[in-house]
């Protein structure tokens, strides 16, 4: 077992303030190590960067064909989004084409990161609905799945057919055991797996061929529109959106809660898995951008990779008071 190494640092003056600790692994297409930071065997909860693999069942079941699922609603399937209008709208219509409504998600609502769908909600007191929830569009995927299946309508429990379809694939692409589970802020199971495992399974959607197996046309489908939809991923401003638009779609890029992060390299075939020990957002998106700089898919230069990997941290005037780098692990 290695130790957490150094992956980002905030300075303040000539003072190191601050350092995230984390652990990252990335693996090549037949699953084997090529680079590792840490302990590859770490057990951990990917959140929502497991967002691709909670959606596989969804696609390779033939569910989404069936509903006649576009690339925009796969790229929600995979989605944490802010909860703006064009994330809203299209799953208020997803449901809607599916004869479903906001009462038949499961996900709870909470009010949109997005300020203009906030600000309307709190001036015209409509009170916010499950669909604003950051995971509404993994959810809708979820009812899609459990329409097809002919399942009962709770879907995010255990047992229910949509999570054993879930868990059967995480395991296959993981090629690992799930170690437990825990609840997720949405309230689906999230399966917990080592950091390998996670990484072997992101190698496992960047070696995907469209010329491929089922399985491997569907992983091909949920990455691309993931790359052709960033915004739909995310959000305007956020990691995930922005360095794949930096990328121009050569890359895949998933956060989940508590500084986890993965990416899916496909010219590479490799997939990259990484968890800062602290939760701190910060660190992880400056040690993502870090990892992308060294494979070199991701220009340092470029105002994104700056933003992200070396960004200031202004104080209430807007100065810069202090800045982020990359770590010793990165140096």
């Amino acid at each position: 077992m290695g130790a957490a190494v150094e992956m980002a640092e905030v300075w303040r003056g000539p003072i190191r303030e601050c350092v995230h600790m984390g652990h990252a692994v990335i693996c090549g297409p037949d699953g084997e190590i090529v680079e590792a930071w840490g302990d590859p065997g770490l057990v951990v909860l990917p959140r929502s960067s497991s967002k691709m693999i909670q959606a596989l069942p969804l696609v390779e079941s033939g569910a989404a064909a069936a509903a006649g699922l576009g690339p925009e609603q796969l790229a929600l399937a995979c989605a944490s989004h802010n909860g703006a209008a064009i994330h809203v709208d299209r799953v208020r219509a997803w449901l809607k084409e599916q004869g479903l409504g906001d009462d038949d998600l499961r996900c709870g609502g909470h009010m949109p990161r997005d300020p203009e769908e906030s600000k309307r909600i709190i001036c015209t007191e409509c009170g916010f609905e499950q669909v604003h929830n950051n995971c509404s569009g993994k959810h809708a995927g979820f009812l899609t799945l459990t329409r097809h299946l002919q399942a009962g309508p709770e879907y995010i429990e255990l047992d229910h057919p949509v999570q054993r379809a879930v868990k059967a694939t995480w395991e296959e692409v993981a090629g690992e055991p799930t170690q437990g589970h825990g609840i997720d802020g949405c309230s689906a199971p999230n399966f917990a797996t080592t950091l390998h495992g996670m990484a072997r399974a992101m190698a496992f959607f960047a070696a995907a061929r469209e010329d491929g197996d089922t399985r491997s046309r569907a992983a091909v489908a949920l990455r691309q529109a993931m790359v052709t939809w960033p915004e739909l991923v995310a959000g305007e401003g956020r990691s995930c959106t922005e360095l794949m638009r930096a990328m121009g779609g050569r890359v895949a890029l998933k956060t989940g809660a508590e500084a986890f992060f993965v990416a899916i390299i496909p010219e590479k075939k490799m997939g990259v898995a990484l968890k800062i020990v602290d939760g701190g957002t910060r660190g992880a998106e400056s040690a993502i951008a870090s990892i992308l700089v060294r494979l070199g898919v991701l220009d340092p230069e470029h105002p994104a990779a700056r933003q992200f990997r070396n960004p200031p941290v202004p104080n209430c005037r807007g100065i810069e008071a202090a800045h982020i780098r990359p770590g010793a692990a990165f140096r």
